[in-house]
């Protein structure tokens, strides 16, 4: 979430933006799955057909989840108005921004 918006002040367009950040996200992603795979290994109490901290088929789920609509989000964003996209980007990151101001409030 930070990534957009600091490559669309550098002059990036926002689709190439985008493009670029979801990019970023895999290595992210992978590196945080080895990480909870080795820090959890061998703990016990997990449920069965887990690798560490990671319920492999909930990962297989997100995994194929994603892979499918990808596409379909790469061709939307695509076919919007510059403005159109900017708008929803800033009314996603208000609201995680919103949320995480609740949380921290209510807790």
């Amino acid at each position: 979430f930070v990534s957009v918006p600091f490559m669309t002040w550098c002059g990036v367009r926002i689709h190439n933006a985008v493009a670029t950040s979801a990019a970023l996200g895999f290595p992210i992603a992978l590196a945080g799955t080895l990480a909870n795979v080795v820090y959890g290994w061998g703990e016990p109490g997990l449920p069965e057909y887990s690798l560490g901290f990671i319920y492999v088929p909930a990962l297989s789920i997100i995994v194929a989840a994603s892979v499918m609509m990808a596409p379909l989000g790469a061709r939307t964003a695509h076919r919007m108005p510059v403005k159109g996209l900017q708008r929803i980007f800033a009314l996603i990151l208000y609201s995680l921004a919103a949320y995480m101001f609740w949380k921290a409030a209510t807790t």
